[in-house]
């Protein structure tokens, strides 16, 4: 599904990855592990094409894609849910969902996945007219994520999804992400 073969990306002089290599299949879940500064945040944006590298592969179900523009990448099937949340704080639940799918024009395939968004994150439909950033870290954590579901991606890279939640939120989150993997 996703292969990422001797990619290179640098912020300036400092080279943030070296030679990266590695291979995503269809059904997976991979979690990279690494500490502070060791460029996992600049792999996941370098694959969604927010960074640029300056060499090497990303393939993505067999087309090099590591030229395109990130809304590109969006329409093909890869969603980036950012490191921090990063939801519109001065937007509803329901303006948030939306704008996950702005590259779907079909209005009523929206409102059915906006639905199907709040089964899967209950507590999302409760709070549809209350704004994005009165939200508490979960609750924006679970906004963040169906916002990227909104796409329908075939791939959803996650950074940090579990910053800043306690154990118990943490566990419910990795709960829905094995939910959302096993139904493809």
């Amino acid at each position: 599904m996703l292969k990422v073969t001797d990619l290179n990306v640098s912020y300036g002089a400092i080279h943030a990855l070296q030679g990266v290599n590695f291979e995503l299949n269809e059904g997976e879940i991979v979690t990279l592990i690494g500490a502070n500064g060791a460029g996992k945040s600049t792999l996941l944006n370098t694959i969604s094409g927010l960074l640029p590298a300056t060499l090497g592969k990303v393939e993505y179900l067999g087309e090099d894609i590591l030229k395109l523009p990130p809304q590109k990448i969006v329409r093909k099937g890869i969603v980036h849910v950012p490191e921090g949340r990063k939801i519109f704080a001065a937007m509803t639940v329901m303006e948030n969902l939306e704008m996950g799918a702005y590259t779907v024009e079909d209005k009523e395939w929206i409102k059915k996945r906006i639905n199907e968004m709040f089964q899967v994150f209950p507590v999302l439909g409760k709070r549809s007219n209350q704004l994005g950033g009165t939200l508490s870290g979960g609750e924006q954590q679970m906004l963040a994520i169906a916002r990227g579901l909104m796409a329908n991606p075939k791939l959803i890279l996650l950074d940090e999804p579990s910053m800043g939640l306690s154990p118990v939120l943490v566990e419910q989150i990795f709960d829905i992400i094995q939910d959302i993997n096993k139904q493809g």
